[in-house]
């Protein structure tokens, strides 16, 4: 049952990376990929109510996922739609390919640890739409967001959720983390920064931006839409930590927040002039295919999970491997292929707080790897999915130009 498990898996995971080959879009491998998964399981197993409270009770988390990421993408379109981020791009002059590469990614870096790195992606991509035209330029850029994400991510107990799991779990503490994996993270930013830099050379070529002067936002439109989205989005870690509810629905309370707002701006006009701009068009708008994509992986994962097969890797390694530092690389390694969040969570399990203390190296180097472990692969973290669907990114065009950077 658990071999046939990682088979279903092993060829689903192999869909998604020959997307293009077999002209099946990756929403669809990973959907199929995630419901055979859990009916093998099922079917194989007589305690049939204790495989659907297994389910029930990771759906509660992935639907805390995906309603943050729906949330996020809804008032990221919001802000797009009132021309909002026309505030920032009008501030980036710049044309040259370097430059730009360098900003994006320090902003990316330092933005990720104060919101998460899914948040952060998912605005980087769409400023990223308004200022280069040239695809290849684009994708290169966004690949570098990804990284910039993880990395920004892994030194703040609120910018990766492996991070938070492990501040909230007691095995780190969170001046500590900040304190040890700055530089670290800093360093897995700079070095393929430093590489790519090499390769971007002239200029980036701005997008032609359609006239739309019969639907033109006011000064005040764009101003107070742009600061109540970016203040809803840095609000959420701030309501987790003063509620402890889950980030989710701070997300959705800003987007409600957002909502009125909308409502209140465009309440003189009528349903054609305001269209564009209300919550239905955004959400009709945003991409569906990427949420759904993003629900089949997670569903595929925690099926591994539950069966016990990432426990089982985990013992693996400890008894083969044994040392500590060759664990947290390949650690890092796996959560590129497979979810962070189970990995940490059987790390978690498997070593308690007796055998390695909070703050001890163990735990930090766990934080490091399992958070920018994942940009080894586009489908590795939260962040590279996010960009994925954003911007419709090949597997293997990432594996070649990211992964295995070519000069």
């Amino acid at each position: 049952m658990e071999l046939l498990m990682i088979l279903i898996f092993v060829l689903g995971y192999l869909a998604i990376a020959f997307e293009h080959g077999i002209k099946i879009n990756k929403a669809a491998s990973a959907l199929l990929t995630g419901v055979l998964c859990w009916t093998v399981y099922i079917l194989s197993e007589t305690d049939k109510e204790l495989v659907s409270s297994q389910l029930a009770e990771h759906l509660s988390t992935i639907s805390g996922i995906l309603f943050f990421l729906l949330g996020a993408m809804v008032i990221v379109e919001l802000i797009d739609a009132h021309d909002g981020f026309d505030l920032v791009t009008k501030r980036i002059s710049t044309t040259d390919k370097r430059r730009l590469l360098w900003i994006t990614c320090f902003i990316t870096f330092f933005l990720s640890a104060i919101l998460d790195n899914l948040t952060t992606t998912i605005v980087m991509v769409s400023l990223l739409r308004k200022i280069v035209e040239d695809r290849e330029d684009r994708l290169l850029l966004v690949g570098m967001v990804v990284i910039a994400a993880n990395a920004g991510g892994a030194w703040s107990p609120l910018g990766d959720v492996t991070t938070t799991m492990l501040w909230i779990g007691g095995q780190i503490t969170a001046l500590n983390i900040v304190k040890m994996l700055f530089l670290p993270s800093l360093v897995c930013l700079l070095v393929p920064l430093l590489l790519l830099s090499r390769k971007m050379k002239g200029k980036v070529q701005k997008p032609v931006l359609e006239n739309h002067n019969h639907l033109s936002t006011t000064l005040f439109e764009r101003n107070s839409v742009f600061g109540l989205g970016i203040g809803a989005l840095l609000f959420v870690p701030i309501f987790k930590t003063v509620t402890h509810l889950p980030p989710y629905m701070g997300m959705l309370l800003g987007l409600g927040a957002m909502w009125v707002l909308t409502e209140l701006i465009h309440s003189s006009k009528d349903e054609v002039e305001k269209g564009p701009r209300s919550v239905n068009h955004a959400l009709r708008k945003i991409d569906t295919p990427s949420i759904l994509f993003f629900l089949g992986i997670l569903v595929a994962v925690t099926a591994l999970e539950s069966v016990g097969t990432l426990h089982h890797l985990a013992e693996w390694l400890d008894h083969t491997v044994g040392n500590i530092t060759a664990i947290g690389v390949l650690i890092g390694f796996l959560s590129a292929i497979v979810d962070n969040v189970p990995l940490v969570a059987a790390a978690q399990g498997m070593y308690d707080l007796n055998t390695y203390p909070p703050d001890s190296f163990f735990w930090e180097l766990i934080a490091y790897c399992a958070g920018t472990g994942g940009s080894t692969l586009i489908i590795g973290s939260a962040a590279g999915v996010a960009a994925m669907g954003m911007d419709n990114i090949n597997f293997f065009w990432y594996l070649k130009r990211i992964s295995f950077w070519r000069p």
